[in-house]
């Protein structure tokens, strides 16, 4: 479902009438007409496709969706508030001017700004958002003038979005993250519940807990769209931190990669060393570490968990780590390799399940305790989930709990 992000002019006025609980205080404060309150509210409730006030004789009163819409705008104008204060320059001004500025960035201007910070290329945001170049070149700009400072600059290679940019950026995607939330919220109580739950997800989970998590979770909320974003951690983080997912499920790191984020440790599985049928360790009574570095193997990237592990395991035995190494996470390559030479890894058995259930990949015999490794739930520190997001996420546990 395409969610349209609403006019922030409308959400100002929402917010006003919801304090002031009139029309007319709202218009004195705001300093819009009366008309031009009533049109702005109702075109919200047109695109919310729900009523948003009660009118009583002493005021207007939100509804239920009224008040969670007020929670969900509320929190997206926060973070559009605090990065405004961040960027601008005069502290002794910051108060006057931001409140002042806030009430004139538009919500096109703020799309424009994620399109091209997010490709670095007017002309690759332009197609992305369906406008034309000039439109987002204009809007970029426009943003730059109301603020005073430089979102873009130019290089010989095109433009580089400067840290402003980027602050403002991750504000607005974190602002739109909540007015969506609060678009899914106000569906559900409708019960029209067709929202996205959007999650990064590491190897181990891809193949044992999400698969599982997904088809229970699927059978109670049958219209609830999952979007799995699939990359590595570095840019799962990024993505997380910025709004575009909400959760990512894997392989936990500590301390904490970020201050602004939370773990949640689900399960703890050992690493085992894989190798195909008929591997000729497979014969041995015993398997040493150097037995283990004689041969090639594929293992993860540097940094990760599971590489850290490896390293651990020929330094605890003294020996030299092999040096004959295919760096992947890919599965289907791990497999591949595997089951074609006599390479070995280092994995969780979950992830091989299947081919170690078929005979095909076998686990070779050595002691890997020390290998466990946490695995669970990495989420903003802020993030205030819906209740559809919640009940996935105790979905996600109960799944957990199973393979303890």
């Amino acid at each position: 479902m395409d969610i349209q992000i609403p006019n922030l002019r409308h959400l100002r006025v929402f917010l006003a009438v919801c304090e002031l609980k009139s029309i007319t205080r709202a218009s004195e404060r705001i300093y819009l007409s009366q008309p031009a309150i009533t049109q702005a509210i109702a075109k919200l409730e047109k695109q919310l496709e729900t009523h948003l006030f009660e009118r009583h004789s002493d005021g207007m009163y939100p509804t239920e969706s009224g008040l969670l819409w007020h929670k969900r705008v509320t929190r997206a104008l926060d973070y559009l508030r605090g990065s405004t204060l961040e960027l601008l320059k005069e502290p002794a001004i910051k108060d006057s001017l931001s409140s002042n500025v806030l009430a004139q960035i538009s919500t096109t201007q703020l799309k424009a700004l994620v399109a091209v910070c997010d490709v670095q290329n007017f002309s690759i945001a332009s197609r992305n958002i369906g406008v034309s170049q000039s439109s987002v070149h204009r809007a970029a700009r426009d943003l730059e003038k109301l603020l005073g400072i430089t979102l873009f600059e130019k290089t010989n290679t095109g433009i580089n979005a400067t840290d402003a940019a980027k602050t403002l950026t991750k504000a607005a995607k974190l602002a739109f993250s909540e007015l969506r939330q609060g678009i899914y919220e106000i569906h559900a109580l409708q019960f029209k519940d067709v929202s996205t739950i959007s999650l990064g997800s590491m190897p181990l989970a891809r193949t044992t807990i999400l698969p599982k998590s997904i088809l229970r979770f699927g059978d109670q909320h049958p219209d609830v769209n999952v979007n799995v974003i699939e990359g590595p951690y570095p840019d799962l983080l990024h993505h997380l931190r910025h709004g575009d997912i909400d959760i990512v499920l894997g392989a936990l790191r500590y301390p904490a990669p970020a201050d602004d984020v939370i773990q949640e440790e689900l399960w703890n599985p050992p690493l085992s060393i894989v190798c195909r049928a008929g591997h000729p360790l497979l014969d041995l009574d015993s398997v040493t570490a150097h037995d283990l570095a004689s041969y090639a193997w594929v293992v993860p990237a540097s940094g990760t968990p599971t590489r850290t592990a490896f390293k651990t395991l020929f330094q605890q035995a003294n020996c030299d780590q092999p040096t004959r190494i295919v760096e992947s996470s890919s599965q289907i390559l791990i497999r591949e390799l595997l089951l074609g030479s006599d390479r070995l890894t280092l994995i969780s058995r979950h992830q091989m399940e299947r081919e170690l259930d078929l005979g095909l990949l076998k686990i070779l015999s050595y002691p890997l305790e020390h290998t466990r490794r946490p695995i669970g739930l990495c989420v903003r520190k802020n993030w205030l989930p819906t209740i559809t997001q919640s009940h996935f996420l105790s979905v996600l546990r109960e799944i957990c709990d199973q393979f303890r």
